[in-house]
């Protein structure tokens, strides 16, 4: 008896044993379990990107920004810049052809436009205290940004006064020179090879319709050469300040409210460009002609910059100062376009061939992105905790695909995080909207 209770007892326990074992063919309820190819040998995977489709996801990776919507819109809000810029130049040659050259002062309506539509909404959300507080720590900022804008402005248009046009535009490609180099060693951006061979390919489509300019005899050819030197010095500087202006406001409109920058932009470009309108143009202004014409092209003129300018920091949030103006070389194309119907202009048949090249120089620009694109910047940190969360930028798309992510970065008006004592309102709800 005595033996057959330990051969049970011993039964008992190697079972209890084999119930426990991790290798046991029976589960701990006896569920059979059956052993997989994975068990058998650890170096087989189930991933099904483990099998043929791992071979060709670099090549989806590269593509894999060009497959989103975003693409398209910045594609598309980059065109609409650029007939945006192609509108206010016409707008520009009507006004000369009308006998009205004031280029300071006409650019001033638009400064004050801005000023109006941004900044009583700015102190609206920020309260007269705060928006003063802002100004007190950051307008200075905005002073110098203002300035840039301005004389950015000036200068190009100054330039084109004393050189040729195709001198012009061919100085203008130092924009794009500047705002690289900046954004490298300011901003700590690193463009992939792909980008800089967009940039290349744009740049020779610009060159073809620069080309065609010059072989059709439109490029204003005929600048004695003395003035020649001081227009080219001109444009060499307004490109200057226009990549300048471009990496800054680019950096503020990531990390502040659109309608705090934009309605800076225009309070300080009122004093900047007043005082520069009063100083250069009194003399254009009063020998200038006034009409119902000159007044409608002005007004035109006002409503089509102030879009841009509304428009510009939104593709800055998402792309970057260096497309925004890779996305500008197609304005000589829709120029002509517009002058065949405005000025009886004709298109040559350089002209589709360059437009294409650009657009492809956009495509190139893009290879090798992730789904981000541009839109998550290089000074904002990983997960863009430095930025703001807002229409257009890279955290807001983090924050909600990460639902309950953490939004706040402690100070006013950066993302809408609400505080103790605010009595369910958000600390101005600037990121959440704008």
């Amino acid at each position: 008896m005595d033996k057959d209770k330990e051969i049970s007892v011993n039964a008992a326990s190697s079972g209890s044993d084999l119930q426990h074992s991790p290798t046991s063919p029976t589960a701990k309820h006896g569920t059979p379990h059956e052993i997989s190819q994975t068990e058998r040998d650890p170096t087989l995977t189930t991933d099904p990107s483990a099998s043929s489709p791992r071979r060709r996801q670099p090549w989806l990776t590269r593509l894999s920004y060009l497959r989103t919507k975003e693409f398209w819109l910045v594609l598309l809000l980059g065109q609409i810049l650029a007939l945006c810029i192609t509108g206010t130049n016409t707008l520009t040659t009507l006004l000369v052809n009308a006998g009205t050259s004031i280029p300071a002062f006409q650019t001033l309506f638009n400064y004050v436009l801005l000023f109006l539509i941004y900044t009583p909404y700015t102190i609206y959300k920020y309260g007269f205290k705060g928006w003063t507080q802002m100004l007190l720590t950051r307008g200075w900022k905005y002073l110098i940004l203002s300035f840039l804008d301005v004389e950015g402005n000036y200068f190009t248009v100054l330039a084109y006064r004393y050189t040729t046009i195709l001198s012009a535009q061919l100085i203008n490609f130092w924009a794009i020179v500047i705002v690289v180099l900046i954004s490298f060693f300011f901003l700590h951006v690193r463009y992939h090879p792909a980008q800089l061979l967009g940039i290349v390919v744009c740049i020779g489509g610009m060159g073809l319709l620069l080309a065609s300019d010059h072989i059709t005899g439109s490029n204003g050819g005929d600048i004695p050469r003395s003035s020649q030197l001081k227009g080219d010095l001109f444009a060499l500087l307004g490109a200057t300040f226009y990549g300048l202006s471009n990496v800054a406001e680019e950096f503020f409109v990531s990390t502040r409210p659109l309608y705090e920058v934009i309605g800076q932009l225009g309070m300080y470009g009122i004093i900047i460009n007043g005082v520069q309108a009063a100083i250069f143009d009194r003399a254009s202004f009063r020998t200038a002609t006034w009409s119902s014409a000159v007044g409608g092209y002005l007004t035109g003129y006002t409503l089509i910059l102030s879009l841009f300018y509304t428009l510009v920091p939104i593709l800055y949030r998402l792309a970057s100062a260096a497309f925004f103006n890779i996305s500008l070389l197609t304005g000589n194309f829709w120029g002509v376009i517009i002058g065949i119907r405005v000025f009886g202009l004709s298109v040559h048949w350089m002209y589709p061939i360059a437009f294409t090249l650009i657009m492809v120089g956009h495509f190139v620009y893009y290879l090798g992105k992730g789904v981000l694109g541009e839109a998550k910047k290089a000074w904002l940190g990983e997960g863009q905790e430095r930025g703001i969360e807002g229409v257009g930028t890279a955290r807001r798309k983090i924050v909600g695909e990460g639902g309950n992510a953490t939004r706040g970065v402690g100070s006013v008006g950066e993302v809408g995080v609400e505080r103790p004592g605010m009595h369910g309102r958000l600390e101005a709800e600037s990121a959440g909207i704008v």
